[in-house]
């Protein structure tokens, strides 16, 4: 079946022209991809500027290697608070079994007389030194409990962990005492209880688990300063290597 279109001269079929556009859409939904252009031999041997190395300056470059090379610290933090927390527990709780059990003055002779248990209470420091400046003291273990908290976060050195961790576990140990013994608030005796080699501190001093901590803790903290440690675990005398604790 032909029919003129309108406007042209020429005629056509229905069917070729179905016929030519069913070829057309089937000619350009099956025409092949032409393939990406393969570069030559010269062309890939050439360096790219994105493969060249990076110069010396390269800020990046340098940072990858520094986080690579030196691994990140953590401070000590939790060694401290935890150390602390283990000589408070034993000191309040060895005090309060003293308490309990040894009326005051009375002395109990332990390991053939190497060890007394001697229940005194001291309103002075540690070992009953100056007594009678009990609020003196208390603020003292304020101040020091407060300092050694705020440094704890820029602690890095194992060693210096122990020994202010010790101190610290002592004198929040003794505080507890002076806030809440008798005879008042801030002026509580401490309860010591501890006498080597003869009672009633004849041959030493009279102590408790908190003033042993407080003590190791200085000794500790001594050894560490005249080595040269510092808290963020270098050298001050030796560059910034870092100490082995």
């Amino acid at each position: 079946m032909s029919h003129t279109v309108p406007g042209c001269g020429s005629r056509r079929t229905a069917s070729g022209a179905r016929s030519g556009r069913r070829y057309r859409r089937a000619d350009g939904a099956h025409r092949p991809r032409r393939p990406p252009p393969v570069p030559s031999t010269e062309e890939s041997s050439l360096p790219s500027l994105s493969d060249a190395p990076d110069g010396p300056g390269d800020p990046q470059d340098g940072a990858v290697a520094a986080s690579g090379g030196t691994p990140a610290r953590r401070p000590r933090t939790r060694l401290l608070l935890l150390l602390a927390l283990v000589v408070l527990v034993l000191d309040l709780g060895t005090k309060l079994l003293v308490v309990a059990t040894v009326e005051r003055g009375a002395d109990i002779r332990l390991l053939g007389g190497a060890l007394y248990l001697t229940h005194t209470r001291n309103t002075g420091a540690a070992f009953s030194f100056a007594e009678g400046f009990t609020v003196v003291f208390t603020l003292i273990a304020v101040a020091v409990a407060v300092v050694i908290v705020r440094t704890a976060r820029r602690l890095f050195a194992t060693g210096w962990a122990v020994a202010l961790g010790l101190v610290l576990g002592g004198a929040v140990g003794n505080l507890v005492d002076r806030v809440f013994r008798e005879p008042g608030f801030l002026r509580g005796g401490v309860v010591d209880f501890i006498s080597v080699f003869a009672p009633d501190g004849e041959f030493y001093p009279v102590f408790n688990v908190a003033d042993s901590a407080i003590v190791c803790g200085g000794v500790l903290g001594v050894v560490l300063a005249l080595r040269g440690v510092e808290f963020d675990g270098t050298r001050g005398t030796g560059g910034d290597a870092p100490a082995r604790d």
